[in-house]
């Protein structure tokens, strides 16, 4: 996809940008998609749009107890404080076939790696999955914590963690040059350590 774009500057009335971009699908992964990877969804996807990139961000976890069900009520406060609104978004489960189906999967944590491993079984491409937190430091496999349990300023915590990683992400994949890299995740897994960790480091 090719777009010519025309801007203003201080310099110029007028310039002209070549702009490259290639579609994507990115799969957020925590445990119930109820918490945090909706957060994610709407965060990556806002923040893709309002850079020009075609990229489709979807959201998915790992257990299906909250299959049908729209996002926490302070996550969607959360992202509505921040003019994001995810309400209509609806938790599923993670498949083996969204391995096959994304170009992309980020684990929010840990434990979901270790669930998405599971799910995907033998022969799954897991060069395609690392933790979302990498993207911003990576090999640390720091997770984002689940606020599930706690009070609304764990949910303010997690959107800061996500929206960070999400300008991460931006930064890293929104030019045609980077994009060679996601189009053969293996490879770049491999050169950087930041695929799936290993479980004896979690």
């Amino acid at each position: 996809k090719i777009e010519f774009v025309y801007t203003n500057s201080f310099f110029s009335k007028t310039h002209l940008l070549l702009r490259t971009f290639a579609a994507m699908k990115i799969l957020m992964v925590c445990l119930g998609n109820i918490c945090r990877s909706p957060l994610a969804e709407g965060i990556l996807q806002q923040k893709a749009a309002a850079a020009g990139l075609d990229w489709q961000v979807d959201s998915a976890g790992t257990n299906g107890y909250h299959t049908g069900e729209a996002p926490h009520p302070l996550s969607q406060k959360v992202a509505r404080l921040n003019g994001l609104d995810i309400s209509q978004q609806r938790a599923r489960r993670f498949t083996a076939a969204d391995l096959t189906n994304y170009d992309r999967v980020y684990a929010l944590a840990g434990d979901v790696a270790d669930e998405i491993r599971r799910i995907s079984g033998r022969g799954a491409d897991l060069g395609k999955v690392q933790l979302l937190m990498n993207e911003l430091y990576p090999g640390q496999d720091e997770d984002v914590p689940d606020p599930y349990y706690g009070a609304e300023p764990g949910y303010h915590e997690v959107y800061e963690m996500i929206d960070k990683a999400a300008d991460a992400i931006v930064k890293k994949y929104g030019t045609s040059a980077a994009q060679s890299k996601m189009n053969n995740p293996k490879s770049s897994s491999a050169q950087s350590g930041a695929g799936i960790p290993n479980p004896k480091n979690l």
